[in-house]
């Protein structure tokens, strides 16, 4: 593998200031790896002898980002450079940070406390020649995450690491070296320290990434899947019978990979059939029936992902996709049955569930689903929105103020009139007209006796 890489120009002329005044400056970690391996770099982090408050004495807009660990961010040519000062770290108790930095002047030093090989590289920009003390050359052209030294040390140091490794196999296609897969279940117990939001963090990466499938058989493999998704393992050895090839747990896997690379879609494909475990029978003829275990899989999709502090936006929607996956779209629905369905999951949510069943289906086993069992669907609500059909109380001719007006008393009772509107409309569009809908709201009122 090249041992030089090109440096943008910018950064050349920014790691100038720093040789100007007497210091060094290299760029390290991810972006190096990445420009190694071919790949864009958009975030470029610097790596200096100079101390931080040398730092803001050589440019005009540093912002003391994590000073406390030697880290500022410097505002460069319209972007932002983190720039850390040579360090040794002290004793790590949080499973996160240290608790303390020794500053030095020595890069191999800093290098040295870096995760992963392949991450502890710098690269000289006025040369581009690559500095690589740990063998992360050679670890790249081999395809290998291997823990820079003592991978049980480097994770104790923090907890994320092992997630983070599993990450970067599956970014990459790489294998996890033996000795640091071996130190990630031997770690659990400092992985268990880390905030729900960085493993949120990390676990979302893998899901959109190129290789989701494998990234979590990955997690599953080192025993950390099961510490933040219970849930999900609980589905291991579930069988399933009739037409699905895998248990319950590999199918969502495989469901999971067939989605689009969208984290709502990957979420929702990953967690539909979560609740089957409980919602398992088993019949005299060995049939085996999950009778409501779309509701049961929401409910505990909620649980999950609010346990990850996912945002209540991405919960929400997940949540309403697990709820609603199962239905078999067919030619011969009618145009109310459509129009009843969008009635019942939301117009917005129309697509999403369509592509959800078309990964659901792939995850069987039997390869790729065919766009065309559920695809069309979208197509006909289209037509039926071009023709301005309701689908939802809101796209009713009235509201609620028409029906006080013809002395309907606020309050659940008006609430259930509409309801009854809208299913007048949903058999019949022609019926929505204020005319037509205050006529039949009349008849509501006086079969209800309502006064």
């Amino acid at each position: 593998m090249t041992r030089r890489i090109d440096v943008p120009r910018d950064l050349k002329d920014f790691a100038e200031v720093f040789k100007a005044a007497g210091y060094s400056c290299y760029f390290v970690g991810g972006a190096v790896r990445d420009r190694l391996l071919g790949l864009s770099a958009s975030d470029w982090d610097a790596a200096t002898d100079a101390r931080p408050e040398d730092v803001k004495k050589l440019f005009k807009s540093v912002i003391p980002t994590g000073i406390q660990h030697g880290t500022v961010t410097v505002h460069w040519r319209g972007g932002s450079i983190e720039t850390t000062t040579f360090r040794v770290d002290g004793e790590y108790k949080d499973g996160r940070r240290p608790v303390s930095v020794c500053f030095t002047s020595d890069l191999l030093e800093d290098l040295s406390r870096r995760d992963f090989t392949i991450n502890g590289m710098a690269v000289d920009p006025a040369t581009g020649e690559i500095v690589d003390p740990n063998g992360g050359l050679e670890d790249l052209a081999a395809g290998l995450i291997k823990a820079i030294g003592d991978p049980v040390a480097r994770f104790e140091e923090d907890g994320l690491r092992p997630l983070r490794a599993v990450r970067f196999a599956a970014r990459f296609g790489f294998s996890i070296d033996p000795a640091t897969l071996a130190a990630i279940p031997a770690t659990v117990e400092r992985f268990r320290l880390v905030s729900a939001e960085r493993i949120r963090d990390e676990f979302t990466r893998i899901l959109v990434s190129s290789r989701a499938g494998e990234g979590l058989l990955r997690l599953d493999e080192a025993g950390l899947l099961t510490e933040f998704l219970p849930e999900l393992t609980a589905c291991k050895d579930v069988g399933q019978g009739g037409p699905h090839c895998y248990d319950v747990f590999r199918h969502q896997v495989a469901a999971c990979e067939a989605a689009p690379a969208d984290l709502v879609l990957r979420l929702a494909a990953l967690l539909h059939d979560i609740g089957k475990p409980t919602k398992r029978t088993e019949a005299g003829d060995g049939s085996l029936t999950f009778y409501g275990h779309d509701l049961e899989s929401a409910r505990l999709a909620e649980k999950a992902l609010r346990r990850l502090k996912y945002p209540n936006a991405i919960i929400d929607e997940v949540v309403t996709l697990v709820k609603h996956h199962m239905f078999d779209y067919a030619e011969d629905w009618t145009d109310a049955a459509v129009r009843r369905f969008v009635a019942r999951v939301g117009i917005e949510h129309v697509k999403p569930l369509a592509i959800l069943r078309l990964a659901d289906t792939t995850g069987l086993g039997h390869g790729p689903a065919d766009p065309r069992s559920v695809m069309p669907l979208i197509d006909r609500v289209e037509e039926l929105r071009a023709k301005d059909q309701a689908f939802g109380i809101k796209d009713l001719a009235i509201r609620g103020n028409d029906l006080a007006a013809i002395g309907w008393p606020k309050g659940p009772s008006m609430g259930r009139a509409l309801a009854e509107l809208l299913e007048a409309v949903l058999d019949d569009p022609e019926l929505n007209t204020r005319e037509k809908l205050l006529e039949i709201a009349g008849h509501i009122k006086e079969k209800h006796g309502v006064r």
